[in-house]
């Protein structure tokens, strides 16, 4: 987890994100991690740098082979946790970035790809 988010991190200074923006991104890598060890056990962060119409940017994706989710917008309503926490982890990451998608099938697991942009 510490790995990812320093990674993360370092990949945004280097593109030039500001304090704040560092640790949104450093944040939301720290819940996509969290979710990746507490529901699927294994799974990978890729970290990529993009640029769009001449803005740079980050883009963070989450993959597993875990249980997937079932009821994805259920799992994207502030408060609601399976696993008893605050259920901040995804409604607060798709809050901390600029893009948010996320792909889950049961039995197969979930990719949660986002993005972003250097303000």
């Amino acid at each position: 987890m510490v790995f990812a988010r320093q990674k993360g991190r370092e990949l945004a200074a280097a593109l030039g994100f500001g304090p704040t923006d560092l640790t949104l991104v450093a944040t939301a890598i720290s819940e996509l991690t969290r979710n990746i060890v507490l529901y699927a056990k294994r799974g990978r962060i890729v970290l990529k740098s993009i640029e769009r119409d001449g803005t740079l940017g980050i883009m963070v994706v989450a993959r597993d082979d875990g249980p997937g989710i079932p009821n994805v917008a259920r799992a994207l309503q502030s408060g609601f946790s399976t696993s008893g926490g605050l259920g901040l982890g995804l409604p607060g990451v798709r809050r901390l970035t600029d893009e948010f998608d996320i792909v889950s099938e049961v039995g197969r697991g979930t990719t949660v790809t986002v993005k972003k942009w250097k303000r």
